[in-house]
């Protein structure tokens, strides 16, 4: 495997619990600098794969390099890496104040400042027993510590579920102008898609342990348009194209098409009385996913047959 701008380079990633795969036969890697989205649905594998890379986990098989090495056992590695999860666990009479304590003296870029500026943002009280907090409150340390750290890889694992939508846009700003000032490798683990599209400069969306899509954020949106209007018309349009949504109602209907469409497809839009709308990027990965999910049952049932 080799490096260059790669932080991270995973090569046939398998995962196995039993008779579960979840993680099946993955290869992908990260770039330094840059903002990943690790998206799909609860239970596709996401957190399986980072906790892997976190070296908190072990692989079935396949091969991980992290900064050029191993992450297992790797001192030299885990300490540029920070790992928020929904789920962190803290010792029972841990206070705040310990926990930011402990991960100023683990990660050698911990910024005390920003630390005690985002303690004020999310109104935690330092000095309140973590197991006593409320959700909110919870999340809020575990995204101080992944923001102040200033790690050079930091993963999110959707930690920010417990904040409200005031909150969790606090955390999307400072984020953002942090990672301007101090650019670093993050991977942002979400289902709130939309949310998060603003922030993300390339996509990786993993569904059933397999990356559907590993694409730069820019291109996935201009990948699929919406096109609405009568239905014969529609029909007409899309002959030919691939198709991975359709709904009518009435004699109106809609179909989302991939591919970028050229100076000849608008003027037939046009033409034929025809809009076309964009498609979100929640949309579009939902709609593939959905895709993925009904071709894989149909590859199953032939197989049965």
């Amino acid at each position: 495997m080799t490096t260059g701008t790669h932080v991270i380079e995973v090569k046939n990633l398998t995962k196995r619990y039993r008779d579960t795969v979840a993680v099946d036969d993955v290869s992908f890697t990260i770039e330094k600098n840059t903002i990943y989205g690790l998206l799909g649905r609860n239970g596709a594998g996401k957190t399986t794969v980072m906790s892997i890379l976190t070296a908190q986990n072990f692989a079935t098989s396949g091969e991980v390099r992290i900064f050029g090495e191993q992450p297992y056992e790797n001192a030299r590695v885990l300490s540029r890496m920070c790992f928020v999860r929904e789920s962190q666990k803290y010792p029972d009479d841990a206070l705040a104040k310990h926990a930011f304590a402990t991960a100023r003296l683990f990660f050698p870029n911990w910024d005390e400042d920003l630390a005690q500026r985002l303690i004020e943002d999310f109104q935690v009280p330092p000095k309140t027993r973590i197991k006593k907090m409320s959700r909110g409150q919870i999340s809020a340390v575990g995204v101080i510590i992944g923001l102040a750290a200033r790690a050079e890889i930091t993963f999110f694992d959707e930690p920010y579920l417990g904040l409200d939508a005031v909150a969790r846009q606090i955390f999307y700003d400072r984020l953002l102008e942090d990672y301007t000032e101090h650019p670093r490798t993050v991977i942002l683990s979400s289902h709130l898609i939309d949310e998060v599209s603003n922030l993300i400069e390339r996509v990786l969306v993993i569904d059933r342990g397999r990356i559907l899509m590993d694409e730069e954020t820019d291109a996935v949106r201009e990948r699929a348009a919406n096109i609405v209007g009568d239905t014969a018309a529609v029909d007409a349009f899309v002959v030919g194209r691939e198709v991975i949504h359709r709904e009518s109602l009435g004699h109106v209907a809609s179909a989302t098409v991939l591919g970028p469409l050229t100076a000849d497809d608008h003027a037939q839009l046009a033409a034929a009385g025809l809009d076309m709308a964009p498609v979100s990027l929640q949309q579009l990965i939902v709609r593939t996913t959905q895709r993925a999910a009904a071709d894989a049952a149909t590859a199953d049932e032939g197989a049965l047959r």
